[in-house]
């Protein structure tokens, strides 16, 4: 069974709608792209990180464990994503749900 916290992400993935979330600390605001497990089993979610706060420069693609995820909230909102991919994301082993494949590809 899916935690709170992953089942709100995916909804918001599957409306192409912003979260907003506390996360090590800090308020963010951000739009989720790829959900599932990471390689350690934990569920996790790639996202974009277009506000709130930060240690480094925004935006920039951010990888959160969602057992850290705190007062998650999905709202309507325009989207964002990031530029080029240089890299394959790591972030997620497996994959349960991408925007770019099974939300966008069947529109």
């Amino acid at each position: 069974m899916p935690s709170r916290a992953y089942a709100l992400f995916r909804k918001a993935i599957l409306a192409e709608q912003h979260v907003t979330c506390i996360y090590e600390g800090r308020y963010r605001e951000l739009c989720p792209h790829i959900i599932g497990t990471s390689k350690n089993g934990e569920e996790a979610v790639l996202a974009w990180q277009f506000a709130g706060e930060s240690s480094g420069p925004l935006p920039q693609w951010r990888c959160l464990k969602l057992a850290n995820v705190s007062g998650a909230r999905a709202r309507d909102g325009d989207w964002h994503e990031g530029g080029s991919h240089r890299t394959t994301q790591t972030c997620i082993k497996n994959i349960d749900l991408d925007i770019n494949v099974h939300v966008r590809k069947l529109r």
